[in-house]
């Protein structure tokens, strides 16, 4: 098998995989609260990629940690997962799922707003348009269903969606100017979130555990959301000839999640949902091809 399929194979999964996520999260939130949701599913992140990286022979490498890199992982642990995940859970508590998923999928855009005075990269009005584009699907979606629907939207529910895709920018802007291992970088992040996350979890929640659905849904988030589902997609990058091609295939995620929040959560998908995630895939897109241009 050539190493292009195999790449596809890699990145198919792990589409499926986060298309399952927003479904998985609102089970975990029937019985655990959004601080538990993230605290319990990090430290099955952490499990989970330390025996990743025996597998890939890489333990070592955490061992030759600088002391600048541990003081940047703890930081980078701050963004994702302690801010990034409390901010995103909190919206999933407060949204159906299929608001809440379509919602973030705006980080592309903010990404690119942020790149201008972090990375002093250009913008053009395209990518102004994009945007417009993009927050136009933001507003469609929010109606769930029409304009009564915006009674039924709850504001910080979309407020912490939207600002978890600047989080998430953030995270990503300052984690690609680290060239330490992915897996390593993500584990460390993983392990300090831990650390970080659990005075939240004392104060804040409780170190309750109900071993029930809710429970496994859990274990699903910890395993799929970031753990093995990552390293399937940096597997599936590392194989490929194109990277833009594997890189598109994250665009069919949002819709194929909306069949599993239907058929699972039992969710009626109002068709502003499906209308709203075109335009902001649509503006993705557009900005897509005015970075390729400059």
């Amino acid at each position: 098998m050539s190493s292009n399929k195999k790449a596809y194979i890699f990145a198919g999964l792990a589409v499926l995989f986060w298309s399952t996520v927003a479904t998985a999260f609102k089970i975990a939130l029937l019985e655990f609260d959004f601080i538990q949701l993230i605290f319990y599913a990090s430290a099955v992140t952490v499990v989970l990629l330390f025996f990743v990286l025996l597998f890939q022979q890489k333990i070592n490498l955490i061992l030759k940690q600088t002391p600048r890199e541990w003081v940047y992982s703890l930081l980078m642990a701050a963004f994702n997962p302690l801010l990034y995940y409390l901010v995103l859970f909190k919206a999933y508590s407060l949204l159906p799922a299929q608001v809440a998923q379509p919602l973030n999928m705006i980080w592309p855009i903010t990404l690119a707003l942020l790149s201008v005075p972090l990375l002093k990269q250009k913008i053009g009005w395209v990518s102004v348009g994009a945007l417009f584009v993009s927050f136009l699907g933001v507003f469609i979606i929010s109606s769930q269903g029409g304009w009564d629907g915006f009674s039924n939207t709850n504001p910080l529910g979309v407020l912490l969606a939207v600002g978890s895709s600047v989080l998430w920018s953030l995270y990503w802007i300052f984690n690609v100017r680290d060239k330490r291992d992915e897996v390593v970088k993500l584990f460390l992040n993983f392990a300090f979130g831990l650390i970080l996350l659990a005075p939240v979890v004392y104060f804040f929640s409780d170190f309750e555990i109900h071993i029930n659905r809710s429970f496994y849904a859990v274990i699903f988030t910890g395993v799929f959301e970031v753990g093995i589902t990552y390293v399937l997609w940096l597997k599936a990058m590392n194989l490929t000839t194109s990277n833009a091609k594997i890189g598109n295939l994250v665009f069919f995620t949002p819709f194929l999640s909306l069949v599993f929040i239907h058929f699972i959560l039992k969710e009626t998908i109002y068709i502003t949902t499906f209308i709203g995630l075109i335009f902001i895939v649509a503006g993705v897109l557009i900005q897509q091809i005015e970075r390729k241009r400059l």
